[in-house]
């Protein structure tokens, strides 16, 4: 770790002793309003406290991640009305938690973040200021003592020199393994219970299995709509053709032979689009060449110049592939239609047993999922795969869509010649 690194560990400190301060009063601020609710009153003050103790707690938890401990909050909706919200947050595990860490962190938690801002300004204090001002704490009569040496005279102002520096050494190299020891204490505290998480797990599951069989219901009546205004109008216009010709052919040939062209040309009509209905389901090139050559294909057809890296040593699902195959298709649509940019760079990657696909582009930035611009579509697509979609889109760009799918990767499938 670099001199900055450990550096950035003491303003840390001081904010994480302010955040202390804020533990300490919301804690209080809940136990008074739940001392309040056996005369009514405490039905007014429980809610908002209970949301200020869970803004800091969410505060903590967003701390602990600069030591890499990512903690999610466990929380669930809350109720209508006034007395099932405070029956809810009663029973809430996560709410006693909570309160639990307001309580005892703001001593514990804040002595493991702030020692080592006390080391560096104790030994700061020994090594560039005592020298200086041995002789007027003498002279004010006071008792002045450096750790254990009695300071008295230039020479055990001196000696206190060498001690300062050492202290601030040991202040910056115990830094970040306090800060990543708070963050673990932190987490025992405030990461969800084995129920909490079973419950979120049941919500998510039962939320993505909605969207997946809401997103099928919706691609089968896209596939019906098609056939029915496309191949079988055509299909049913080529009967017609073929019927037509049939009564004509004895007398009038030629006028059967305009009828038969017509049900030609329909028919030809029909198979292109009942190819481009079976491409939109799943492409041959994604069932033959795999998950990379299709998105590369994707990449030639892009009006955008496009480049595409690819490391996968095997192939991952069908569904899996046909899911990042589409998102990706749906990325460098977005890209070209709203972004304004000239070059997308598609990076496909698998390691840790996931899937990881990276669409960048140079245009105007700015997305944003909520906008409704399709991103919120991927991120319920993937969900079903508990995969997850990541935005970084600041104004004037680049965009960046990061996309990963747990999935473990088969041997390479090669096409039969």
């Amino acid at each position: 770790m670099n001199l900055k690194a450990r550096l950035l560990v003491l303003p840390r400190g001081l904010l994480l002793l302010g955040l202390a301060l804020a533990e300490g009063a919301v804690a209080v601020l809940v136990m008074a309003a739940g001392c309040l609710l056996a005369i009514g009153v405490g039905l007014y003050l429980l809610p908002p406290a209970v949301s200020a103790l869970r803004a800091v707690a969410n505060t903590a938890r967003r701390t602990a991640s600069w030591s890499g401990v990512d903690i999610p909050a466990p929380y669930g909706p809350l109720p209508d009305g006034l007395v099932k919200r405070n029956v809810a947050l009663l029973k809430d595990s996560a709410t006693w938690r909570d309160l639990t860490w307001a309580t005892v962190d703001w001593v514990v938690g804040t002595w493991m973040a702030t020692l080592p801002l006390a080391f560096v300004l104790f030994g700061a204090f020994g090594a560039f200021v005592q020298p200086f001002v041995w002789r007027a704490i003498g002279a004010d009569g006071g008792s002045n003592i450096y750790g254990v040496i009695q300071v008295n005279s230039t020479a055990t102002a001196l000696a206190c020199v060498p001690i300062g520096l050492v202290m601030i050494v040991i202040g910056l190299l115990i830094g970040p393994r306090m800060l990543r020891l708070r963050a673990r204490w932190t987490a025992v505290l405030l990461a969800p219970s084995r129920t909490a998480e079973l419950e979120q797990r049941v919500d998510t599951l039962a939320g993505t299995r909605a969207d997946a069989t809401d997103a099928q219901a919706a691609e089968l009546r896209r596939i019906e709509r098609d056939l029915h205004d496309g191949a079988q109008a055509r299909l049913v216009a080529m009967g017609m053709s073929l019927g037509n010709a049939e009564e004509v052919l004895d007398n009038d040939p030629a006028a059967a032979r305009k009828l038969l062209v017509s049900a030609r040309e329909a028919s030809s009509k029909a198979l292109d689009e009942l190819r481009d209905l079976v491409r939109g389901i799943h492409p041959p090139v994604l069932a033959d060449r795999g998950l990379a050559d299709a998105i590369r294909a994707l990449a030639l057809d892009s009006v955008i110049d496009a480049e595409v890296t690819a490391t996968l040593p095997g192939r991952p699902a069908p569904p899996v592939e046909s899911a990042a195959y589409f998102a990706v298709s749906e990325l460098l649509t977005n890209a070209a239609k709203h972004s304004g940019a000239t070059r997308i760079d598609v990076s496909l990657d698998h390691q840790d047993s996931v899937l990881t696909c990276t669409v960048t582009d140079n245009g105007r930035g700015g997305a944003d999922p909520s906008a409704g611009t399709g991103l919120r579509g991927l991120q319920r697509r993937l969900a079903a795969f508990d995969g997850t979609v990541t935005v970084h889109s600041p104004t004037g760009g680049p965009t960046q869509v990061s996309l990963e799918i747990p999935c473990v990767l088969s041997l390479p499938k090669t096409s039969s010649s």
